[in-house]
């Protein structure tokens, strides 16, 4: 059996363990798609792989759809001996055309640990680099689900309290993918208080997210900034005479972060950062004793 069988077998397994159905049953209709809407059978499900073959290029080899039948996740498969991340490109066109949120790219593999340039550690590091993979900190990744927990309670303001060099950006980039991969923003706007943390910003969202998201800074696209999702100014920009009211309604960002945020936290900097209504989230590592002395009104 050719090693892409081998895996397309294993992905099945993993995804019928992991409550998804090739078939309608008691618990609910089929929610997995195989090779574009292809007429599937379980002689084909046992198979799968080995003998079914593709009738034409550009078929998506899993298509997992939501509990309303919308097109959700693309699953590409690679044979065993290939990188999952060989097949990126080819599953963000997929999923573009199928309005997906979400890929999943794999080899039957469970994850790049499995990977033997990983295993080694003399490689480790080189391999990191080769596939530009980004790791969120234990400390990172209890940020963001502190944010989500808050959420569910139906907040929509958060303040991350992070000490220089801890991976404010990082973190950032992670709640930004989170909100857009989600649904719950389709825009964002991202404050500064100076030139040089503007582009800063910029190039690191570019670098971190351009696979997914495209990033624009505002006073360089002031006539296609709404073609990104994720818009970077320096909060002084908008606040000179009142600018952000004539640029912008309150409602073209859903969620709106403010870098050095103790520093946006009166005057018109306040005022800009309060004439959007979408969720808010501000970033500092000032003390809280400082934030206490704030008039929040």
């Amino acid at each position: 059996m050719q090693k892409e069988a081998k895996a397309r077998i294993k992905i099945n397994e993993l995804l019928q363990s992991a409550g998804w159905r090739f078939f309608d049953d008691e618990k609910g209709k089929a929610n997995i798609v195989l090779e574009n809407n292809a007429k599937i059978t379980k002689q084909v499900i046992d198979e799968f792989g080995n003998d079914f073959e593709k009738t034409k290029k550009g078929f998506i080899d899993f298509l997992l759809l939501d509990e309303k039948s919308f097109p959700l996740v693309v699953l590409e498969a690679k044979s065993e001996d290939k990188d999952p991340l060989d097949g990126k490109e080819q599953a963000r066109r997929y999923a573009q055309s199928q309005n997906a949120r979400f890929i999943i790219l794999s080899n039957g593999n469970l994850n790049y640990q499995k990977d033997p340039r990983w295993t080694d550690e003399t490689q480790r590091a080189d391999f990191i680099k080769e596939q530009d993979l980004k790791f969120l900190r234990p400390y990172q990744l209890a940020s963001i689900y502190a944010l989500q927990n808050s959420a569910k309670k139906g907040n929509d303001r958060y303040l991350f309290e992070m000490a220089t060099g801890t991976g404010k950006t990082l973190v950032s980039a992670g709640v930004i993918k989170l909100f857009l991969k989600t649904g719950n923003a389709k825009r964002i706007l991202f404050l500064v208080d100076r030139l040089e943390l503007e582009d800063q910003a910029y190039k690191n969202f570019k670098k971190i997210l351009h696979n997914d998201f495209t990033s624009v800074i505002y006073k360089e696209n002031r006539d296609d900034w709404r073609k990104a999702e994720i818009v970077v100014s320096t909060v002084q920009s908008l606040s000179f005479d009142n600018k952000y009211k004539k640029l912008f309604s309150p409602t073209d960002f859903d969620l709106i972060i403010s870098d050095e945020a103790h520093r946006s936290i009166g005057g018109n900097s306040r005022a800009v950062f309060e004439y959007f209504v979408g969720y808010k989230l501000g970033l500092t590592a000032t003390p809280k004793d400082y934030l206490k002395n704030i008039d929040p009104r």
